[in-house]
């Protein structure tokens, strides 16, 4: 029987152990990154294409079936912007959080950058824009 308690505790439990292995691959780590975004360093790009497989697989096996979704206008611009974020933070937005919990402080202001991000976003979704907030849930 699944109970509140036993799925917050794994999903504590598998935060902790993602966030564990990020962190020794190096994924937390800024001048690694950027090595990966210029291609000096295969290493990571290749760690990261080897996640991807492996979940591919997993989701074969499992013969989990995505619904076909909508495309908009602001996918590609957000694309644009979410890639270019990375690149210049140096992750994706759940980096910042282990390099603070790696005692990396100045993630702190990418983390601020983030939410600023979304509410700035959802701002000019309802202002403006009017696009369909789909499963990304703007």
């Amino acid at each position: 029987m699944r109970t509140r308690g036993a799925i917050l505790l794994a999903n504590i439990i598998t935060g902790l152990t993602l966030g564990y292995t990020v962190s020794n691959i190096g994924f937390g780590d800024y001048t690694e990154l950027n090595r990966m975004f210029t291609f000096q360093d295969l290493r990571m790009l290749l760690s990261f294409a080897g996640a991807v497989v492996i979940i591919i697989c997993a989701f074969a096996l499992l013969r989990v079936r995505r619904t076909p979704g909508r495309i908009h206008a602001g996918v590609i611009p957000g694309a644009v912007l979410f890639g270019t974020g990375w690149a210049i933070s140096g992750g994706c937005p759940a980096i910042p959080i282990v390099q603070v919990a790696s005692g990396y402080l100045p993630a702190l202001i990418t983390i601020v950058g983030v939410t600023v991000g979304i509410r700035l976003c959802r701002w000019a979704n309802a202002r403006y824009f009017h696009l369909d907030r789909g499963s990304c849930g703007l």
